[in-house]
């Protein structure tokens, strides 16, 4: 299991409003909104999460470290993706950091190359650009990823006859 990380202050702050954002269908970066049985409530739970595609697989990515919601569909091990009206069910798997390693140095290995992208990424990755993949196998201890899959048979509760959130 990885260990916590700070979640910044303005996360809590933006994150009702890039929800709602969502919610209707505005894109927000690679951001989507993830809901997850909660594995101590039961309760759904939705949080807007950053969602990244490669080569036609398709990674949650935990920026900030072990949170709620990494926890949560660690425990699930399924979810629903959402934005706007489109909602997909999705399983999750949980990459050892070996995997997850290459995984980051994949997606963020180029995004660490653009001087915005790499000034936000730095905040919470010990990376840049030229990073070994040592490196990012390390950060891969702290930083959880999960490879999502359609997920057919999902056992999240519906709400008015549609999938949640």
């Amino acid at each position: 299991m990885a260990e916590s990380t700070h979640v910044p202050g303005y996360v809590p702050v933006f994150n009702p409003l890039i929800l709602r954002l969502l919610r209707i269908g505005v894109p927000v970066g690679p951001m989507t909104l993830l809901t997850v049985r909660g594995r101590a409530s039961g309760q759904p739970r939705t949080t807007p999460v950053g969602l990244f595609e490669h080569n036609g697989h398709r990674w949650l990515l935990a920026t900030f470290g072990e949170t709620n919601w990494t926890r949560n569909l660690r425990a699930a091990g399924e979810g629903i993706l959402g934005r706007g009206r489109r909602r997909e069910a999705v399983a999750a798997v949980e990459l050892p950091p070996d995997s997850a390693g290459s995984v980051l140095k994949e997606v963020l290995g180029p995004r660490l190359k653009s001087p915005l992208q790499a000034a936000f990424l730095r905040r919470f990755y010990a990376l840049s650009a030229d990073s070994s993949l040592t490196d990012f196998i390390h950060e891969a201890r702290r930083h959880p990823v999960f490879e999502l899959r359609t997920n057919p048979h999902p056992t999240l509760p519906r709400k008015r006859g549609r999938e949640l959130p």
